[in-house]
């Protein structure tokens, strides 16, 4: 019975790491092909997402995307994924 156990969570282990971290940031892909010279500042991000009702907590450029961690008018936190050119929500988590 001991090594069923451990069996078990080795497996269940295995199905979650197997998830893609990046599939819900921007839907696996980059938000924009746009050079970076084109990008907004994150302050710039920030001020956009904060226009449309959400609270920053915290902001970071990755991956040819803003990602913003934010709570929703609700109070609800997001992850919210931007496109670093014109500051539209491209994904959401």
């Amino acid at each position: 019975m001991r090594k069923i156990i451990p069996l078990a969570v080795a497996v269940a282990a295995g199905a979650v790491s197997s998830i893609p971290a990046a599939q819900a940031s921007s839907l696996g892909r980059p938000c924009t092909s746009a050079p970076e010279n084109q990008w907004l500042s994150l302050d710039a991000l920030k001020a956009k997402v904060e226009g449309q009702g959400y609270k920053v907590q915290k902001a970071k450029l990755k991956a040819a995307c803003g990602e913003v961690y934010a709570l929703d008018a609700k109070g609800a936190r997001v992850e919210l994924f931007l496109d670093p050119t014109s500051g539209a929500i491209v994904a959401q988590d």
